[in-house]
């Protein structure tokens, strides 16, 4: 009896596991256009799912290549999903308005439903472009114009943007390099890093991540939950950092003139710039003007040390 039973529950494992796999199978498929533009393109990307490329190609045209993944499982059959995916392929979400590109626009909710499709675009380099994933990493590189990106979750990598930047995620990393203009950053968890070539304003939010920022000139705003800040640069403008918990470190030029308001509750103040002290100082908290003033450079940190190079 007990051996029968044994065999039973065997059994009952192994259909369940059968039913497991039936429930995460998956159709995939592919397509690929080519759409003739001339001159500056404005170009859209969105997807539910899904990862996001787009670099700099030559000029003329933008080529798009996208996969597409189906699941089944809840509300959906495997052969629903087999359907859906071959009718994506004939009738890919893409529309065209001469220069303007929209590509992932999904009116039908019931299509949109366990879809999930990435994206791989090449677009001249004259382009403006805004992207946005609800799950998945988003890439560009080399665009001669603004880009605004932002994903609900996944990591943010840009490089070589010639113009302003605006990038957000509800959590991962972000990294912006060469970027030519000012850069507007928010992370809900995860570091940013930026890079600059021109001159832009920066603010930065994150609620957990370190922040490092190079390059810049102009203003600057920074605000972290819980990380480091290292900023470097020449101020065009005033520059406002606070972390509850890191240090923060400043590299400015030898002869630059500023105002400096800096304070930590645990751990000290430090700069190499002779400064002229007005009202406080002390190891934690330093007030004063360097060379006569100039920009604020106000750092605060509950918990870490602030260094001022």
């Amino acid at each position: 009896m007990k051996a029968r039973l044994v065999g039973t529950v065997t059994l009952l494992g192994l259909l369940l596991a059968c039913s497991t796999v039936r429930a995460a199978e998956a159709a995939e498929g592919s397509f690929d256009r080519t759409l003739k533009v001339s001159g500056p393109v404005e170009l859209e990307v969105a997807t539910g799912s899904g990862s996001i490329v787009v670099r700099a190609g030559g000029s003329g045209a933008v080529e798009v290549h996208g996969k597409i993944r189906a699941s089944s499982g809840w509300r959906i059959t495997s052969r629903e999903a087999e359907e859906k995916v071959r009718y994506l392929e004939s009738h890919p979400p893409i529309v065209q308005d001469g220069n303007n590109v929209h590509i992932g626009r999904i009116e039908d909710e019931e299509l949109r439903r366990n879809i999930s499709i990435s994206y791989e675009i090449v677009t001249p380099a004259d382009t403006r472009l805004h992207a946005h994933s609800g799950s998945g990493s988003v890439r560009a590189a080399s665009l001669g114009r603004e880009a605004e990106v932002s994903t609900g979750s996944g990591s943010i990598e840009l490089d070589g943007i010639g113009g302003s930047v605006r990038a957000s995620t509800g959590s991962g990393s972000i990294r912006a390099g060469r970027v030519a203009g000012g850069f507007t950053g928010r992370t809900g968890s995860g570091n940013v890093e930026v890079d600059h070539t021109a001159a832009g304003n920066d603010e930065i939010d994150t609620g957990s991540g370190s922040v490092e920022v190079r390059g810049l000139r102009g203003s600057l705003r920074v605000r972290t939950g819980s990380g480091g800040i290292r900023a470097q640069g020449e101020p065009g403008g005033d520059w406002r950092m606070h972390t509850g918990s890191g240090t923060i470190t400043v590299h400015l030029p030898p002869q630059a003139a500023f105002e400096l308001q800096a304070r930590t509750s645990s751990g000290h103040v430090r700069t190499t710039h002779e400064i002229t002290v007005e009202g406080i100082l002390s190891p934690r908290e330093l007030h004063g003007k360097a060379r006569g003033g100039g920009p604020l450079i106000e750092a605060t940190t509950s918990s870490g040390s602030v260094d001022i190079d």
